[in-house]
């Protein structure tokens, strides 16, 4: 495995993902920033973090396959929220999980921020995924 997750002992618990990631390949796939449009361009799930988030997974899952990659590649995520609120916690973790199965997603996930900003580059996008992976 060229990815091991871990949390070691004393680390704040319990969350959804892991504190530490250790890669030892030697190829590195970033994916830039995916949101929640579809291969046209035209916005999905407007309004809506929860399907935004499951889109944007989507196509993280479809940048990382395309370098040949998978989710138990990854090393680090990285999440971008608009107008982040703690009560908007719920539909996040949900978008999440309404892709887990479908993406085989690792449970717990690998370290990842959640940054909230005040805007990304378009007023209708809601979140956007980045991902790291190493491969051997």
């Amino acid at each position: 495995m060229t990815v091991q997750l871990l949390t070691p002992e004393g680390m704040f618990q319990p969350v959804p993902y892991h504190h530490v990631s250790v890669a030892t390949g030697t190829r590195h796939v970033h994916v830039a920033g995916q949101i929640a449009r579809d291969a046209d361009g035209s916005p999905v799930a407007p309004g809506d973090l929860r399907g935004q988030l499951a889109h944007a997974m989507r196509s993280t899952a479809r940048g990382l396959a395309g370098a040949g990659a998978t989710f138990s590649d990854v090393v680090r995520l990285r999440f971008f929220v608009t107008g982040w609120q703690p009560e908007m916690y719920a539909d996040f973790v949900a978008g999440i999980e309404d892709v887990t199965e479908e993406l085989s997603l690792p449970t717990p996930l690998p370290p990842l921020s959640a940054i909230g900003v005040d805007y990304l580059f378009e007023p209708d996008v809601l979140v956007e995924v980045e991902a790291y992976a190493v491969l051997d």
